[in-house]
């Protein structure tokens, strides 16, 4: 149990003051290490010349952020479990990791900010999820298992069904869904000790060891930790850990474990550890979007935001072809893939979660354009938004996007895509999900 978490469990009346103290501590780590130099010098001193992009300023586009975000907010009346209170991860499939669960409580937050759900709603809503949270079969009685099934709340398996042992947790989602509670506690303090006595059943001291994060999988009956993230992903989710008063500074420290790449005549952020079956890890839109737009850049992610978007923009201008690269699922087989400006050792790879490359299913994504849009605005973003807006479904929400070769329609509809249009048009008419609007 963390001090912090005995403060709030103690004084629950002063949960937004503490909330605001820890963000104040973790800015003042970021905006202190954002440039920190050690073995790999060099590394992060090509970025010293690029010049971050300005944000957005959203003003004079409250209507068209409204109408866009209500098609997404369709996706969680459809998808929510009336008994649990949690939605599923894809259309009609009632099956959940945390990462996802994270996105639906954003979604909450960022459709009451928008005034599509009233606050009593959102916080009952919020109190739902967070009471199923609370009653989750843990992988050994210990952490949130990678998969659950919505509606019985049982560990399963990436196919949905019921699993006794389990598959292992998820640092980088777990990490990702404290940001989340956080979040929930900031605007919903009657919440906040619901959420702690939930988080306090969990064994958190597991996910992050010595600064590092830590994740877990079953693997031939037997149980492997091992240090999970990359550059990009692991910065953001151990964000996560520290707002909760977890020492995860080994892992927001990128200058390790970096390497640049030029992609489009672009420096991109690289990390030189490998991933899973000894493929190069990737750099790619979803981790900087969802900082964005979820706590506001701090100086570093900033300026990797910047070249990350800029590569892809300048793929648009040499080739022709509307670029916005993300993860995200896919209508056929193996139905989820990672688009990259880098990976699998190669610039815009499309990467299997065992490493296999599938380039042929590179599919504009609709989070990509519209997080990007709300976060630069520029004059390519908003052609982005333009195409995807063109795909949009009222009575099912945002798909995933267009995919590249043919122009058709990736029709797969995600809580994480809608969550993540739905955290954009919040973004741009409030500001970051992180600061409370009073």
């Amino acid at each position: 149990m963390t001090f912090r978490t005995n403060l709030i469990k103690a004084r629950s009346h002063i949960i937004f003051i503490i909330a605001l103290l820890s963000g104040v501590t973790l800015i003042f780590y970021l905006e202190r290490a954002g440039h920190i130099r050690t073995e790999n010098t060099d590394m992060l001193a090509v970025f010293d010349e690029v010049v971050p992009l300005p944000l957005a300023d959203g003003l004079g586009r409250s209507q068209q952020t409204r109408d866009l975000a209500e098609i997404a907010w369709t996706y969680f009346e459809n998808n929510t479990d009336p008994d649990t209170g949690l939605a599923g991860s894809v259309d009609k499939y009632p099956s959940t990791t945390m990462w996802e669960t994270a996105s639906y409580l954003v979604a909450i937050v960022s459709a009451e900010r928008l005034g599509l759900i009233t606050a009593a709603e959102a916080e009952a809503r919020a109190a739902k999820a967070v009471d199923a949270l609370s009653r989750l079969q843990l992988f050994e009685d210990s952490l949130p298992n990678k998969a659950y099934d919505i509606r019985t709340l049982q560990m399963v398996d990436y196919a949905n069904r019921p699993t006794s042992v389990g598959l292992g947790w998820s640092a980088l989602d777990i990490g990702r869904l404290m940001t989340a509670l956080e979040i929930i506690q900031r605007h919903y303090p009657g919440l906040a000790d619901a959420v702690v006595r939930t988080v306090d059943g969990w064994d958190l001291d597991r996910v992050v060891l010595e600064g590092e994060l830590n994740g877990a999988s079953v693997i031939d009956g037997s149980v492997r930790e091992n240090q999970e993230g990359r550059v990009g992903y692991e910065r953001y989710a151990a964000k996560g850990m520290m707002l909760w008063g977890f020492d995860a500074t080994a892992a927001m420290e990128v200058s390790g474990n970096l390497q640049v790449v030029e992609v489009e005549g672009v420096p991109i952020p690289v990390d030189t550890r490998l991933n899973r079956n000894s493929t190069p890890a990737l750099t790619t839109s979803e981790p900087y979007v969802l900082d964005g737009l979820e706590y506001g850049f701090d100086a570093l992610t900033h300026v990797f935001g910047t070249v990350v978007y800029r590569a892809q923009e300048m793929r648009y201008r040499n080739t022709g072809t509307l670029t916005g690269v993300s993860e995200g699922h896919l209508t056929q087989e193996p139905h989820f893939a990672y688009a990259s400006v880098w990976g699998g050792g190669a610039p815009w790879a499309v990467l299997t979660f065992g490493g296999d490359r599938i380039d042929s299913l590179r599919t504009l994504s609709t989070k990509a354009a519209f997080g990007w849009d709300a976060l630069f605005s520029t004059d390519y973003t908003q052609e982005m938004v333009e195409a995807v807006i063109a795909v949009a479904d009222p009575e099912r929400g945002w798909p995933e996007g267009i995919y590249e070769s043919d122009g058709s329609v990736n029709s797969s509809f995600t809580a994480n895509t809608n969550a993540t249009v739905l955290a954009a048009q919040a973004f741009r008419a409030t500001g970051p999900l992180m600061h409370v609007q009073r």
